[in-house]
């Protein structure tokens, strides 16, 4: 339980998204809002099941805790977490009823 404490693993939503012809993969800059004023960045390559206008509103489950990652022209500062399915694709982690921004994944 010690490990998994020590991540810092946060539910926000995402308020805009758009595509990022930058990147080496196909992949969207997002920006989510983690509550509180904070507003963080973050790329993520899951433009098969996912389309920017669908993304908005959306809550997703973000790593917080590590070093933010310079990706081409953006920084990118929490990861945004999901699982890789057969085909690539990536279905993104969420919340399966509304949670405030912020909240800790215990």
């Amino acid at each position: 339980m010690e490990d998994f404490d020590r991540l810092d693993l946060r539910v926000g939503t995402i308020v805009r998204a758009e595509p990022f012809p930058e990147a080496r993969k196909p992949a969207y800059k997002l920006w989510i809002d983690l509550g509180g004023g904070e507003m963080r960045r973050s790329s993520a390559q899951i433009t098969d099941l996912y389309t920017p206008e669908s993304l908005v509103g959306r809550q997703v489950v973000c790593v917080c805790g590590f070093a933010p990652k310079q990706i081409g022209p953006w920084m990118s500062e929490v990861l945004v977490t999901g699982f890789h399915l057969p085909d690539g694709s990536v279905a993104l982690c969420v919340p399966d009823a509304p949670v405030t921004n912020g909240t800790k994944l215990r």
